[in-house]
């Protein structure tokens, strides 16, 4: 549900839009029933859904009977991801880019490398008051894996500004996740969780420098998407601000399990405008 830099220009506490649930994307865990959409028309109107969702519910309405045909969908999908592939575009291959903050790059994670560092950053107060991963280090290693073995709808990378890792983050197939039953997703929606690691970078706006570079990165890397999107907790006023200043729009309120979100979107006809 959450992830951090909770400070986009004030504040300590990291951006947070993940949770505890180690699958992939928000999970089905971090997702719940209610949503207000506060969302503007165009989104209602062009809602559709992707066809792999669709399926999705197809199989919770006729039970156990659809469990087999998910299964092959996962395998099929699984299959692809075999060969290194992710259905992001393979962000592996995207590169660094440019930033106020010098040269970034997006390195997916490593289990074996990373572990250490990135379970020290879930023990971080600030950080595990959002992401919920506090704990042995097993506890982000099954995080980890959850999703590096899954079918490549979410990819945890570390953020790496000129040579030090400094972040984490989730993309994600947010149309392809639990939580596109909480807001009019569109096919390729694309969601982002994050949060910055060393309390010396946060509280002096890296979160949103590195924020609009990652969307940024997104849609020139990804054709089919349309949007970026992100539910950090409404309680973390930090890491919204954060969202705002990096060219994300408020688009709505969604209940999830563990907490009311706030929906931010970055759209790519507004990306020259915010």
């Amino acid at each position: 549900m959450s992830p951090t830099d909770a400070s986009a220009n004030a504040g300590t506490a990291p951006i947070a839009d993940i949770g505890s649930d180690p699958s992939p994307g928000t999970s089905e865990n971090s997702t719940n029933t209610g949503v207000g959409l506060g969302a503007c028309s165009e989104d209602t109107l062009e809602l559709r859904l992707p066809e792999e969702l669709l399926a999705l519910f197809e199989e919770e309405r006729a039970g156990t009977g659809g469990e087999q045909h998910q299964a092959e969908g996962t395998a099929q999908l699984s299959s692809a991801t075999s060969a290194g592939d992710d259905l992001l575009d393979r962000v592996a291959d995207w590169g660094p880019t440019a930033t106020p903050a010098g040269v970034f790059h997006l390195v997916p994670v490593c289990v074996e490398r990373d572990v250490p560092l990135v379970g020290r950053w879930m023990n971080d107060p600030a950080v595990a008051a959002f992401w919920e991963l506090a704990g042995p280090q097993n506890a982000t290693e099954e995080h980890l894996r959850a999703q590096l073995t899954g079918d490549g709808r979410s990819v945890p990378c570390l953020g790496v500004l000129e040579g030090t890792p400094m972040s984490y983050w989730e993309i994600y197939r947010a149309d392809l996740d639990p939580l596109a039953r909480r807001y009019p997703a569109r096919p390729h929606d694309t969601g982002v969780h994050l949060l910055v690691g060393g309390i010396t970078d946060r509280g002096r706006g890296l979160g949103s420098t590195l924020l609009r570079a990652v969307a940024d990165l997104v849609l020139d890397k990804r054709s089919a998407c349309t949007r970026v999107v992100a539910e950090p907790d409404l309680r973390n006023i930090p890491s919204v601000a954060a969202f705002l200043s990096a060219g994300f729009r408020f688009s709505a309120e969604v209940d999830l399990p563990a907490k009311r979100a706030a929906l931010m979107v970055r759209d790519r006809s507004l990306r020259d405008l915010l």
